[in-house]
């Protein structure tokens, strides 16, 4: 549905529809899984700050009002580009 959304706010990589639920997106890429790769790449404060953007998103876009919300982040890690998609990486209430 759309890539790169931006506000104010801050910034989500993906906002895509699956059946009745929104789902935002966070991509992450690192070349070393050293210090937990991708997804441990995802701190608290930009789980908040995509929790945010997702909710300006949501008053801008109130045809999405009854949908379920999930957070998702797809993970690119190593020289061999291993993609890890973890559905529900966590929730609104984070």
């Amino acid at each position: 549905m759309t890539q790169n959304y931006s506000c104010r706010l801050g910034e989500i990589d993906l906002i895509m529809r699956d059946q009745e639920e929104l789902v935002f997106i966070e991509v992450r890429s690192r070349v070393s899984a050293q210090f937990g790769g991708g997804i441990a790449s995802v701190t608290y404060a930009k789980k908040q700050k995509i929790l945010k953007t997702a909710t300006y998103y949501l008053l801008k876009h109130k045809k999405y009002d009854q949908f379920a919300l999930r957070f998702d982040v797809v993970s690119i890690d190593g020289t061999s580009a291993t993609i890890n998609w973890i559905k529900d990486a966590f929730g609104a209430d984070y």
